[in-house]
C-alpha cells in the first residue's frame, strides 16, 4: 500500500428513503475541519437509488465533491450491496480520511468495509483532529504527522483513547450523531457531482427484503430539542416525571432522560441521554436528580446552558452545570414552572 496515492477526506452520506440523515451534514462540517489542516478537498459519497436530487443538498452544506452511487439495488439498505458500493469507491478514488456516521446504518458499514479495503476503523468516536503519532516524540520510534487522531470513550466511559492508524490507508472512523457540528447553509452553492457506476455482484452474502414495516416514532427526537428536561433516578418514579412535563410544557422543551431511568422501565431508550444513548446539544439542558456520571454528561456536555437540580451538593453534575440549586427537586421543579408560568402571563 503506498499511503502517497490516498488524498482527501471523504464522508458516507446516510440516506433512508431518498432523505439525507443530518449525520451526513455533521460529518461534512468536520471533514472541512480536517481537510483545512490538510490543505485538501471533501467528498461527500451518496448511496441509494434515484438519489441524484441529494447532490445539490450536500453541495449546500459544504461538499466540494459530492459521489453519486445509484443502482435499485442500493434502494434498502442491505450491508452486501452496500459494502460492495462503498469498498468499490474508496479502491478507485483512494480517500485519506473515510468517516462514516455511528448510526445503526454506519456501525454495520463501517467495520464491513474497512475489512474489505484492509484497514483500521475505531468505532463511536466523539473527537477527531489532525496531528502527530506518537502524540509524544518516543526515541527511536518515528512520529508521524498528518495522521487522524480519533478519540473515543473506552471502558464505559471511565477513560478516554486517542486512537490513530498510522500504516495503513484510509484511516476510518465511525462518529457518534449529535456531537459534531454542521455548517450554515449555502443556498445555490455547487460542487462538482461525479457518478460512479461500481460493479455490484449478487453472491450469497445477500439478504433478500420480505418487508419493511415502519413505525411511526410517537416521540420527538430529543436530538432535535432546543430545551430538555432530563431527569435521572433521583426523580424517584416514573409518575413523578409529571413535575418534569409540566416544566417541559411551559418552556415548550422536551422531556429526556438518563440510563437509570431508561434500565428501571420508566421510559423508553429513545429519550435517554448519554454514551449509550443519545448526544444531545440543545441552547438550555436540565439535569435534574442526575448525578452526572462520565457516561451521562460525555451525551450532554457540549449543551449551551447546563442547569442541575440535585439534593447532593458533591454531585458530579454541578462540575458541568452553568447553575445549579442544591435542594428537593420536588419543591424546586414544581415551584420554577410556577414562577415560569406567572412570568410568561405577564408578558
Amino acid at each position: 500500500m503506498s499511503l502517497e496515492e490516498y488524498k482527501g477526506v471523504a464522508i458516507f452520506a446516510q440516506q433512508v428513503d431518498n432523505k439525507l440523515s443530518s449525520i451526513a451534514f455533521e460529518l461534512i462540517g468536520k471533514a472541512h475541519e480536517l481537510a483545512k489542516d490538510l490543505g485538501t478537498d471533501v467528498t461527500a459519497v451518496v448511496l441509494g437509488s434515484g438519489i441524484a436530487n441529494l447532490a445539490d443538498e450536500l453541495s449546500e452544506y459544504g461538499a466540494d465533491k459530492v459521489v453519486v452511487i445509484d443502482d435499485p439495488v442500493l434502494e434498502t439498505y442491505r450491508t452486501e450491496p452496500y459494502a460492495q458500493a462503498l469498498a468499490a469507491y474508496i479502491n478507485e478514488y483512494k480517500p485519506e480520511i473515510m468517516l462514516v456516521g455511528a448510526t445503526a446504518i454506519g456501525r454495520d458499514l463501517g467495520p464491513t468495509v474497512s475489512a474489505r479495503v484492509a484497514t483500521g476503523l475505531t468505532a463511536d468516536c466523539t473527537s477527531l483532529e489532525i496531528g502527530d503519532f506518537p502524540l509524544q516524540a518516543v526515541a527511536g520510534k518515528e512520529q508521524k504527522h498528518n495522521q487522524l487522531l480519533m478519540t473515543r470513550p473506552a471502558f464505559g466511559g471511565n477513560t478516554i483513547a486517542t486512537i490513530a492508524c498510522p500504516d495503513n490507508r484510509p484511516q476510518m472512523a465511525t462518529v457518534r450523531p449529535g456531537v459534531m457540528q454542521k455548517l450554515d447553509k449555502q443556498p445555490g452553492r455547487k460542487a462538482e457531482v461525479i457518478n460512479f457506476n461500481p460493479e455490484i455482484k449478487e453472491n450469497n452474502k445477500f439478504v433478500e427484503i420480505l418487508n419493511v414495516v415502519k413505525n411511526v416514532a410517537s416521540t420527538v427526537d430529543i436530538m432535535d430539542a432546543k430545551i430538555l428536561v432530563s431527569g435521572g433516578r433521583g426523580v424517584g418514579s416514573p409518575e413523578n416525571f409529571k413535575i418534569l412535563d409540566d416544566l417541559a410544557e411551559v418552556l415548550g422543551g422536551t422531556v429526556s432522560c438518563s440510563r437509570a431511568v431508561v434500565d428501571s422501565g420508566w421510559k423508553p431508550k429513545d429519550l435517554q441521554v448519554g454514551q449509550t444513548g443519545k448526544t444531545v446539544r440543545p441552547n438550555v439542558y436540565f439535569a435534574i436528580g442526575i448525578s452526572g456520571a462520565i457516561q451521562h454528561t460525555a451525551g450532554m456536555e457540549e449543551s449551551d446552558i447546563i442547569i442541575a437540580i440535585n439534593k447532593d451538593d458533591t454531585a458530579p453534575i454541578f462540575d458541568v452545570a452553568d447553575y445549579g440549586i442544591v435542594g428537593d427537586l420536588n419543591k424546586i421543579v414544581p415551584a420554577l414552572t410556577e414562577a415560569l408560568k406567572a412570568e410568561l402571563a405577564n408578558k
